[in-house]
């Protein structure tokens, strides 16, 4: 059911970003998906928070750890996240059940990420 939904969602994006070739700039690796650029770099001249997220996602699957953390750290802390969790709901469809990290560690790991992300945002355009 949803747990084999989960399992094949982040398969589908963890093959994704194994297929991009990440971007040298950094960022802008999504526009071999066909996808703009994005629109916050285009009005502004200054990089959005998730600018480089698809980059530092096809450089963790190819264990290139320093180089996603340099594109967006927060991207890089999603895309392990994701690799962790494929053989943890794996296990939990053969099971039928899944191990639940509690409430407060699941959402402390996302804030976590989220404020990673920002920080590094506020720290690129303020330089």
């Amino acid at each position: 059911g949803a747990l084999a939904v989960i399992v094949g969602g982040l398969l589908v994006l963890l093959t994704t970003a194994l297929w991009l070739q990440p971007a040298t700039e950094g960022r802008g690796t999504h526009q071999q998906l066909g996808l703009p650029p994005c629109t916050f770099v285009e009005l502004f001249q200054q990089p959005c928070p998730s600018c480089g997220m698809t980059t530092a996602w096809s450089h963790v699957v190819r264990g290139h750890w320093l180089s996603a953390l340099a594109c967006n750290a927060g991207g890089a802390m999603l895309a392990v996240t994701a690799i962790a969790t494929v053989p943890w709901a794996a296990v939990g469809v053969v099971r039928g059940r899944l191990a639940v990290p509690g409430d407060a560690m699941s959402v402390a790991w996302g804030v976590t990420i989220i404020i990673v992300t920002l920080f590094q945002w506020l720290a690129r355009i303020s330089l």
